[in-house]
């Protein structure tokens, strides 16, 4: 991934976190209707170690992929706005903390698009390592089975996506913060600026002399040294911003 394609406007650094797909029917975690909030034991559904060493956790955790709203989700007007936004010219890399590939879906080309967390839409083996389409999985799960194990090994399989217990791929990291670094304008939407390292990446950004916007309903530790926080639904917040960002 080129960082910056030298079109003499300003690098736009985009960090998103659930509250941008929220509009789409994907529900957060840490807002005041989020799920860890409404059942704080989900969180273990998520969490590397709960899942490797219980089997019932595994069987929990794929109902719940099977049951989750993510696969049938459609990008919304802000994922389209940044859409809007690379297409005018601006250079644009969107770091994103979501797992739903709706950045993607909605026109982003992949190059332009790090999946921090990874991505619900596929599987990998914890043993082999072995790659295979999430809604293979499911269908097993369908069929009967409760916890599919990798059909290469016989491993436990997980989505790949970067659990809570997990480190971040050091290598995405570096791009991420490499892209952060360079950027003139960071913008930080739907994201409660928490979970580490991808929240220090605002820091960053503001240590490193970009101006910080940050698009969240709720407070975030960040927001003191923001040039600007907006508190607006993201659906109408975000498009507003980066139509007039385009011009």
């Amino acid at each position: 991934m080129s960082v910056y394609e030298g079109s003499g406007r300003p690098l736009v650094a985009i960090l998103s976190g659930a509250g941008i797909s929220t509009d789409s029917g994907i529900p957060d975690y840490r807002g005041p209707s989020g799920l860890w909030r409404r059942d704080p034991d989900a969180e273990k559904l998520v969490t590397y170690g709960y899942y490797m060493k219980d089997p019932d956790i595994r069987r929990r955790s794929w109902l719940m992929r099977a049951e989750s709203p993510a696969f049938r989700a459609r990008p919304n007007a802000a994922h389209e706005a940044v859409v809007r936004l690379e297409r005018a010219g601006v250079p644009v890399r969107v770091l994103t903390q979501n797992v739903d590939g709706l950045h993607q879906a909605a026109g982003m080309p992949d190059r332009k698009v790090l999946e921090l967390h990874g991505s619900a839409r596929s599987v990998v083996c914890t043993g082999c390592g072995a790659r295979s389409p999430m809604a293979e999985a499911l269908d097993r799960v369908a069929a009967g089975e409760d916890d599919p194990p990798c059909r290469d090994c016989g491993s436990i399989l997980k989505a790949a996506t970067v659990m809570f217990g997990q480190p971040l791929d050091p290598e995405l990291l570096a791009e991420a913060v490499a892209i952060t670094q360079a950027c003139e304008i960071f913008i930080a939407v739907g994201t409660s600026l928490q979970v580490h390292p991808a929240a220090g990446l605002a820091g960053l950004a503001a240590e490193h002399g970009a101006r910080l916007i940050i698009v969240n309903a709720e407070p975030t530790p960040y927001d003191a040294i923001a040039a600007e926080v907006i508190r607006e639904p993201i659906g109408q917040a975000l498009p507003a911003l980066l139509d007039r960002l385009a011009v």
